[in-house]
């Protein structure tokens, strides 16, 4: 038996109720860390000190009483409530998931602020596109509970998964608040949202003339005014009914910032009419050009520097500028001229010279603009049309978005082959769609994660609307494979679920402590099994939700090995010390073989940084086994282990 050496039993960490909101998305901490890392000066007995930091700043910092920006009431409280730590997890649904052993894809049933929240660790800086569709504050109700107080219980309440009956936002036109609610509802996500975007990725919104005003202004707070790249005018309708009464608005906005100045947009690609422009009149052997004008917009009073005499060749004659001046240097002129890049016509007469712009020379694309016209983007008409066929008759969804409008989203933010797309608005899936039509256009491994309040709805056909996201995802993957044939694209999602901690809550009793403490021997609610577990530690410990697990038998135990070793969690019951050894030397060989393929395949990719093991307190029969067990992973190098 190996004997547990003296002082090499590692420490035990018990991850209880309250331990677990600590290890949630803390983002006050965090915050405060990264503050004191750029300012160590105004720190003083572990607190800012706002006069030292002023000092520090110097000239930057605005005391003025008046200030610019946007301003409502509730928005202090809705900031907190962003940095507020979830309450909540994510329970796996495995039998309303496609290719659950096998996608990459997301879909989560739940209010879209807790779920924010949950996916902070796990997806922090790795989103290249956040696209969302808010609900527009059309003066019509919206569901979404941002209860302060028990916002699960709420949510649930809300929802209709627990009795107290459905309560519902009102946020009426002739209400005070009826900018005021909507602010607060958008604020507290976008903050949240801006933390997953990488520092080259972007996000878009659509939105009406109801709030576009009032939307950019949130945005330049969370974002930075500088960061804002477009305020892009889509046509969402190609006609007007002449029934209409006063001016009618056939666009919707789409509003763009990026999280850093990193990011690069990407171009959309010619069509046959910009190509046709390139043409090839004297049979260069470089392709197709296109004439560029030879004169500057600017005077020859005003760039003196510009004005030199240029000879046509082919007649003799000099050309000296007595207005405008040449739009090259001479010493570019001279280059031109020795690149043969200099157009004289096609008789070789012309009194002005042009500049051969050929096509290879140019970008890859076209500049994209602020004005997307139906004919290029989609409208609304065609959205529902296509929606209506893909559901076989009338479509369960009133406003989709057109695929052709996320095509567009997806080239100029830039969407790489293997890049992480989200969508916490997901309404009927257009984003998830769009995706699966990506990667079978170009092989790619996009991914999504799309997230849906299951508000209820009425209909006989589906209860909610995440039901309906769910459907047109199955459709829509099933519709995509047919039309690619065996092209291997991911037409899958795991389906999560928004609900209440797996981990008990501490409520003590005062009148009878000892029922108390008995309750609470176990930490885990009954209810829950192990799948569930393993998706609330995923996302505590920052690990991807669709990382892959793998599962022995080890000592008679259940022992999951997740994400190559980065975690290995054992929820059996009955560890006693004859169980201790050899479960404890089954996983410390387990995890050096998986290190080992890793080293051996150069995979340093997913190579975990340090293994953590978690297994169930009450699994265990007393003390020493749990000793005994930590103390043998210790002698291994596993010595972040923790109990739940």
């Amino acid at each position: 038996m190996t004997k547990p050496q003296p002082g090499t039993a590692p420490t035990v960490h018990l991850i209880d109720k309250d331990s677990a909101e600590a290890h949630s998305a803390d983002l006050v901490q965090a915050n405060i860390a990264r503050f004191r890392a750029l300012f160590p000066d105004a720190f003083t007995e572990g607190r800012i000190d706002f006069e030292v930091l002023k000092s520090l700043l110097g000239a930057e910092v605005d005391e003025r009483e008046e200030k610019y920006g946007l301003n409502w009431h509730g928005k202090r409280r809705a900031r907190q409530l962003a940095l507020t730590p979830s309450t909540g997890t994510l329970r796996p649904c495995p039998e309303e998931s496609v290719d659950w052993d096998t996608t990459q894809n997301l879909m989560i049933e739940g209010d879209n602020l807790e779920v924010l929240k949950l996916l902070q660790k796990s997806y922090a800086g790795k989103v290249k596109l956040i696209f969302i569709d808010p609900p527009y504050n059309t003066g019509k109700d919206f569901v979404y509970p941002d209860n302060f107080q028990d916002s699960i219980k709420n949510y649930l309440e809300v929802t209709g998964q627990v009795e107290g009956g459905q309560r519902i936002s009102s946020n009426t036109e002739t209400s005070g608040r009826f900018h005021t609610d909507w602010l607060n509802m958008i604020y507290s996500r976008l903050k949240l949202a801006r933390s997953l975007l990488r520092g080259d990725g972007a996000i878009f919104i659509t939105i009406d003339d109801g709030e576009v005003a009032n939307l950019r202004l949130v945005c330049d707070d969370v974002f930075g005014e500088e960061n804002f790249l477009a305020c892009i005018s889509w046509q969402k309708k190609y006609a007007v009914s002449n029934n209409y009464k006063g001016i009618a608005s056939i666009r919707d906005f789409v509003i763009v910032y990026s999280k850093t100045p990193e990011f690069e947009n990407g171009f959309l690609p010619r069509d046959d009419e910009s190509r046709a422009r390139y043409l090839n009149p004297d049979n260069d052997e470089r392709g197709p050009w296109k004439p560029v004008d030879y004169w500057n917009m600017a005077s020859v009073e005003d760039r003196p520097n510009l004005v030199y005499p240029i000879v046509n060749p082919n007649t003799g004659a000099e050309i000296v500028p007595d207005r405008k001046a040449w739009k090259f240097a001479r010493e570019t002129h001279e280059r031109h001229v020795a690149e043969s890049r200099i157009w004289w016509g096609v008789s070789g007469t012309n009194s002005v010279p042009a500049l051969k712009l050929f096509l290879t020379d140019v970008r890859d694309g076209l500049i994209p603009h602020n004005w997307w016209p139906h004919e290029d983007a989609g409208h609304t008409d065609e959205a529902k049309k296509a929606l209506d066929k893909l559901f076989g008759g009338v479509a369960p969804f009133d406003t989709p978005k057109p695929l052709r409008l996320m095509r567009r989203i997806f080239q100029v933010a830039n969407v790489g082959s293997t890049d992480l797309v989200l969508d916490f608005f997901a309404g009927s899936g257009t984003t998830g769609h769009a995706v699966y039509e990506a990667n079978a256009e170009d092989g790619g491994q996009r991914r999504f994660v799309l997230v849906q309040l299951p508000e209820q709805i009425e209909g006989d056909r589906y209860a909610t609307i995440a039901k309906i996201t769910e459907e047109r995802l199955r459709r829509a993957g099933t519709a995509v494979k047919a039309a690619a044939g065996e092209s291997g694209v991911d037409i899958g999602f795991r389906v999560y679920k928004l609900d209440s901690s797996n981990i008990r809550a501490w409520n003590p009793n005062p009148g009878d402590l000892q029922t108390t403490l008995e309750e609470h021997t176990e930490h885990l609610l009954q209810n829950r099994t192990e799948q569930d577990v393993l998706c609330e530690l995923l996302l505590k410990l920052g690990l991807d939700l669709a990382v892959p697990i793998e599962t022995r038998q080890i000592a008679g135990k259940t022992v999951h090995n997740i994400g190559a070793g980065a975690l290995m969690v054992c929820l059996s019951d009955g560890i006693d010390r004859d169980v201790a050894e050899p479960l404890a030397l089954g996983i410390a060989q387990w995890q050096k073989a998986q290190a080992e393929a890793l080293q051996v395949g150069g995979d340093d990719k997913n190579k975990p940084v340090g293994t953590k093991l978690v297994f169930k307190d009450s699994a265990f029969a007393d003390d020493v086994a749990k000793t005994n067990l930590a103390a043998i992973l210790g002698q291994h190098g596993l010595d972040d282990v923790r109990s739940i």
